[in-house]
């Protein structure tokens, strides 16, 4: 039995004594840090060091290729879901503004136009919002392609990266006009 706590002291602890969670994350929270623990430093600071480091996997290329056209997928889905909440902002306003019409037609309690009122200017509030993640996603989603069209790459999420892209910018030129 004592052997076998040993051994598991050893096992959780590294040579100089301290448990690897402990010094690969900075201490708990971060409050240890002041007590010697911190985190490691990088594996390589300079050219010269890096230039000693082994060469990477052979699919290592194959796989930052993966990743670019994920990325490239992933922002492309990004600006047509911001697209579509943008569509459904401008749809609840109508919706909203029809509603506070009719109600002031009616002559409806002042209370209650007032909290339609309310309902339909956080609506309007929404879309501002909205239109500038969308034009922040579409300066992305251009870089992205632009990087992946500089890497040679090919992919069905190119065209559909590029179609997206000029859906956004004639949407863009129709609400400016």
């Amino acid at each position: 039995l004592a052997k076998f706590s040993k051994f598991a002291v050893r096992l959780f602890q590294t040579s100089d004594g301290v448990p690897p969670r402990i010094r690969l994350r900075g201490g708990f929270f971060g409050f240890l840090s002041g007590a010697g623990f911190s985190r490691p430093s990088p594996r390589c600071t300079t050219k010269a060091e890096e230039a000693t480091i082994p060469h990477h996997h052979p699919h290592e290329r194959t796989r930052s290729i993966m990743t670019t056209l994920r990325n490239l997928k992933i922002k492309t889905s990004t600006c047509k879901r911001i697209l579509k909440e943008l569509h459904s902002y401008e749809k609840e306003v109508e919706k909203e503004a029809a509603k506070t019409a009719d109600m002031k037609e009616k002559g409806a309690d002042p209370y209650d136009l007032k909290q339609q009122e309310n309902v339909l200017a956080e609506s309007r509030m929404m879309i501002p919002d909205c239109r500038k993640r969308l034009e922040a996603s579409l300066a992305d989603l251009k870089e992205t392609l632009a990087e992946v069209k500089e890497s040679n790459q090919q992919g069905a999420e190119i065209d559909e990266a590029a179609s997206v892209i000029s859906e956004l910018e004639a949407f863009f030129q129709n609400s400016e006009a």
